[in-house]
């Protein structure tokens, strides 16, 4: 049985891989082989499936800030579907990236529409879509949707999707994640030192945008704070030389890690960190965050005029619809804002309690570990399902 599946960017790697994972492991429970063949990056490749095109360093927030992947978006979506042309799948699987998906989607549904699609991690047109076509697209060419959160399944069920709510596949990957004491053993720092994680980037417009206001800010608390080390994960290897040179720029006491960002964060007392999946993950590892987010001023402008809005932008907060974390904003992310709000969680101890207290609350919307498992056992039903018709 040939799956093909698409996603695009780092998160949509590292999801797909683990759901790469779980498919083999169910198809052989099940008796199946597979042939897993995908849009996506290196964690995938590595985890079993044969890739017909890199998507993990394509991707942005913003109108303006797509233009650079615009054509390269455009010829990876042509070269899947000359593809699926020539060797047409047993089933698609499609995992978030809207605007690439929905077309390759549109096509399969309209050109092969025996192949059974399921979508896995949908785009979140419940939290901020200002156009109400674009859920109405995903449901259309949708057999199965995969809810990753409670408000999501209800949302798609409302507008007559076929809806099962798998949980978080991040409960997964981050139950068996080690604890500060071992994280800092791992790492060999100190139990007196402060620990604070950087996580500026997972996209090249964030270094732009993020790296400098973060990086900024954690220079005014190492001058408040001798004893304090920061340690920035690293989402892409063409990312070191730049923050290499910004770590020196700003003549800061940090160290960059590669392939170990679980433990970075777990050994932190506190993140910094860019707007995204990583949230959830620090969430997680019950690591207190301020998470700040800015696009260029033009993008941010267009926005406000298109009275584009969300109730929140990191996931944790949209997760429980409140402000478990603190959120910085385009103008508001400031070096000196950023200050504030670390100080505030490093050093005021309910602050901290209360932040962990929501997260425990936070987690119980996330569902039970085996999320990967039963994502990829209502997947491998289509099949099934296909078969027997």
């Amino acid at each position: 049985m040939r799956v093909f599946i698409s996603t695009g960017e780092v998160s949509g790697d590292l999801q797909g891989a683990l759901l790469v994972t779980a498919l083999y492991r169910q198809a052989a429970r099940m008796g199946l082989k597979l042939e897993i063949v995908a849009l996506g990056g290196a964690q995938m490749a590595e985890a079993g499936a044969t890739l017909i095109g890199d998507t993990a360093s394509i991707g942005a927030m913003g109108a303006l800030e797509l233009i650079p992947f615009i054509l390269p978006t455009f010829r990876l979506q042509k070269q899947a579907i000359a593809s699926l042309k020539q060797q047409p799948p047993d089933l698609v699987v499609l995992i978030d990236y809207m605007g690439s998906n929905l077309k390759i989607g549109t096509y399969l549904y309209k050109q092969l529409p025996q192949v059974p699609i399921a979508y896995y991690i949908a785009p979140q047109v419940w939290v901020w879509s200002p156009n109400p076509t674009d859920a109405t697209r995903i449901v259309e060419i949708t057999d199965k949707l995969l809810a990753i959160f409670p408000a999501e399944a209800r949302y798609f069920q409302q507008r007559g999707a076929k809806v099962s709510w798998v949980g978080h596949p991040l409960v997964d990957k981050l139950q068996n994640a080690p604890s500060k004491a071992a994280a800092r053993s791992i790492l060999n720092i100190p139990p007196e030192q402060t620990a604070i994680a950087l996580i500026p980037a997972s996209r090249r417009q964030e270094l732009k945008y993020l790296l400098p206001p973060m990086f900024a800010a954690a220079k005014q608390i190492q001058a408040q704070l001798p004893n304090v080390h920061f340690w920035i994960p690293l989402a892409l290897e063409t990312y070191r030389a730049q923050i290499e040179k910004e770590i020196a720029r700003y003549s800061l006491n940090a160290t960059i890690v590669s392939g170990q960002t679980i433990e970075a964060i777990a050994a932190s007392d506190l993140a910094i960190t860019k707007s995204g999946t990583v949230n959830l993950e620090i969430a997680l590892l019950n690591v207190p965050q301020v998470v700040i987010y800015r696009v260029s001023r033009l993008t941010f402008a267009l926005a406000q005029l298109f009275k584009f809005s969300i109730p929140f932008m990191s996931p944790p907060n949209l997760v429980e619809m409140k402000p478990i974390v603190p959120e910085l904003l385009q103008d508001l992310a400031t070096p000196e804002n950023i200050v504030k709000e670390s100080l505030e969680l490093l050093q005021n101890p309910q602050r901290r309690q209360e932040t962990i207290d929501a997260y425990a609350q936070m987690r119980v919307s996330l569902g039970e570990v085996g999320v990967c498992d039963r994502a990829a056992q209502e997947i491998l039903q289509l099949l099934e399902v296909e078969s027997k018709e």
